[in-house]
């Protein structure tokens, strides 16, 4: 269940943007959120210790953020953060 009361549940734009702002990612980047948001039990990308920019934990939270603002919360375990 989502922390976030139904009357306030975003659409996915909405939401995408709203979780970016959140995680200091920039909006050219939400492109590489959106095929977590299509998969959302799916197998995610983890951190590579590469010093990608961005870097997969970003990608994820953005992505687990959007969801519950969604209210549609990940349910399969999250790579590690």
């Amino acid at each position: 269940m989502s922390d976030v009361p139904a009357a306030t549940l975003l659409p996915l734009d909405e939401a995408l943007l709203r979780a970016s702002e959140e995680n200091a990612l920039p909006s050219y980047y939400q492109s590489s959120v959106r095929p977590l948001l299509r998969d959302p039990e799916g197998r995610w990308p983890s951190c590579c210790g590469g010093g990608c920019e961005p870097c997969a934990q970003t990608l994820t939270r953005v992505a687990v953020r959007a969801l519950e603002l969604m209210g549609t919360p990940r349910q399969a375990p999250l790579p590690d953060f």
